[in-house]
């Protein structure tokens, strides 16, 4: 049986809190409970056109809990720690966020999931139509 909160894939977020309000595209894998990735995020400082970080944690229930690592460009080499609940069928999470204890707030992160048969339901119905 497959752990319907498994964070393999690509998710869609956003964060806010300490005067700030950002989007990210987070690719993560999940391999017995560790979970490793990236983060890419605008670059709304405007020190270049995106930022890019690291992903490193776990995940046990539906609980997750991950360190983002910035690569250094621009202004940008700390981590952040991020905390969150997955949703019973795996398609969001919703947490909190914070550097060191001086900057906190909310993120949370959506992704679509398909399963087997409604992708191959589809495709037959496209080429259905095509024909």
């Amino acid at each position: 049986m497959t752990d319907e909160r498994d964070l393999t894939g690509i998710w869609y977020g956003s964060y806010s809190g300490a005067a700030q309000r950002n989007a990210f595209i987070a690719d993560l894998t999940e391999l017995s409970g560790s979970v490793t990735g990236s983060i890419t995020e605008p670059d709304d400082f405007h020190f270049g056109d995106l930022r890019r970080a690291i992903v490193s944690g776990a995940r046990g229930g539906p609980t997750v809990a991950f360190v983002k690592q910035y690569d250094g460009a621009g202004l940008f080499a700390h981590a952040v720690d991020y905390i969150g609940q997955v949703n019973a069928d795996g398609t969001e999470v919703t947490g909190t966020w914070s550097v060191d204890s001086t900057c906190r707030g909310r993120f949370s992160m959506r992704r679509e999931k398909f399963a087997a048969d409604e992708l191959a339901d589809a495709d037959a119905e496209a080429l259905e139509t095509r024909q």
